[in-house]
């Protein structure tokens, strides 16, 4: 019988990567995670973890198979104490969501907070990246991405169009001639990203908008993008959802240059039966819908469920 003591040990390694960061969860010294993850490797007779200083302790082939039961029994013991108990809104564990980083950083982790206070025993950790999220290697329990997976084992849900305008600092518009048609722009500077490590093609929309546009500030991450249209010196298509909030930036030719794009929830088929990911999958659902005014930049506002 494997001991779920040790279960809990690799989970926690598994999804902070390192250590140190485990034991300062679970409350206890280095030295006995270390020790029970020896003791796990040992019994199942394989490396669980690749070792190194630099990334921590990644998971093996072999671990990441092994994650994937885990979870099943972490998940499955919550289910149980939750049913037995009668403590169903108490939901308790760790969650881990994905998603682009405009969105992860301005519209995710405002309402993570929530949800947070909503779901107190719940742990979370927030991953806005400028990459796709794994869910096959386990990065994430929850992903929100641009495109929906062309394949695998996922329950998978749109949740909501997006609109991107131009945006320029309202100092600088003043100070510039009137822009009234699109030929107007050919006298501005434009900020744009690194097209050759673009992560999703759904970014490509700067030429279709300007043609021969003046690129002279490139970025991968919108945010940096964002801040550098702060600085009054250049235009960019932003997302609704970073630029509406921010009273420094006016939207150019707004409606004529309008973007839109689409953001879709995934996770793996088998998290549909835990509890505290459906609790979660439903309330970025409705919050997200909720924001559509927000994002389809009709509104300059955050709004939470009541």
């Amino acid at each position: 019988m494997l001991d779920w003591n040790g279960l809990r040990y690799f989970l926690e390694v598994a999804r902070t990567q390192r250590v140190s960061a485990a034991a300062l969860r679970l409350g206890v010294r280095h030295s006995t995670v270390s020790r029970r993850i020896h003791a796990l490797e040992l019994e199942l007779g394989t490396l669980l973890f690749d070792k190194s200083k630099s990334s921590g302790f990644t998971l093996t082939e072999e671990g990441i198979r092994f994650f994937a039961y885990a979870e099943q029994i972490e998940g499955t013991l919550t289910s149980a104490r939750e049913d037995i108990a009668g403590q169903s809104q108490a939901l308790s564990g760790h969650l881990r969501v994905g998603s682009t980083e405009g969105f992860g950083n301005y519209v995710l982790a405002p309402l993570m907070t929530d949800f947070q206070r909503r779901y107190p025993a719940i742990t979370l950790d927030i991953m806005p990246v400028p990459r796709f999220i794994s869910l096959s290697k386990r990065e994430a329990d929850i992903a929100i991405a641009l495109e929906r997976p062309q394949r695998g084992p996922y329950l998978c849900t749109k949740l909501l169009d997006y609109s991107l305008k131009l945006y320029g600092n309202k100092d600088y518009l003043a100070r510039s001639a009137p822009v009234r048609k699109k030929a107007d722009l050919a006298g501005h500077t434009f900020i744009g990203y690194v097209e050759e490590l673009l992560f999703s093609d759904r970014l490509r929309y700067l030429d279709d908008i300007v043609s021969n546009s003046r690129v002279i500030f490139k970025s991968t991450s919108v945010i940096a993008q964002y801040h550098a249209a702060l600085q009054g010196q250049s235009l960019a298509i932003l997302p609704c959802f970073m630029a509406a909030q921010d009273e420094r930036l006016q939207p150019v030719l707004e409606d004529d240059i309008v973007v839109t794009r689409s953001f879709w929830m995934y996770c793996h088929e088998d998290l549909r039966h835990s509890r505290r990911v459906m609790a979660l999958w439903d309330f970025l659902k409705k919050s997200v819908q909720l924001n559509q005014g927000l994002l389809q930049g009709e509104a300059s506002t955050l709004r939470y469920l009541p």
